[in-house]
């Protein structure tokens, strides 16, 4: 396998999550096309939803686009984005910018692993897994 990207849908929200994460990140938007650029029978009233969008950074890359599908009742949480940071500063802003909007699974903490960590879900609904271990510790989080 070459790399294994997250492909995030919404529901008319793509475009915002876009500048969001991209801000967030730091990440480039590399490739950004919407439904009434595309070559095909779009549904109406989504010509300016994102039916692609790729951003990448020097250890995060994200493929966005929004669904013309209904949208579920509710969202399906089985997946999480662990997030292995570099520095107290990193988990902190991170932490800080995820909850923008969003909402605190677990306050940001010193944990029996040894590591800061905190779980969010951001205004989007989807959850980030914040770690941050300090020089001398496992490099596989949790360990």
């Amino acid at each position: 396998m070459k790399r294994c990207i997250p492909y995030l849908m919404f529901h008319g929200r793509a475009a915002e999550a876009a500048v969001f994460y991209q801000d967030l990140f730091g990440l480039e938007i590399i490739e950004k096309k919407r439904y009434g650029d595309a070559d095909f029978q779009t549904p109406e009233g989504a010509e300016d939803y994102l039916i692609h969008c790729y951003l990448k950074g020097s250890c995060l890359e994200l493929m966005l686009a929004d669904s013309t599908e209904p949208e579920p009742e509710f969202p399906i949480r089985s997946v999480s984005f662990m997030m292995d940071c570099e520095s107290e500063e990193e988990i902190h802003r991170l932490y800080n910018g995820l909850l923008e909007d969003g909402r605190r699974l677990m306050e940001l903490q010193e944990t029996f692993w040894g590591a800061t960590y905190a779980k969010v879900e951001d205004r989007f609904g989807f959850t980030w897994d914040l770690n941050y271990e300090s020089a001398g510790k496992a490099d596989t989080p949790g360990q």
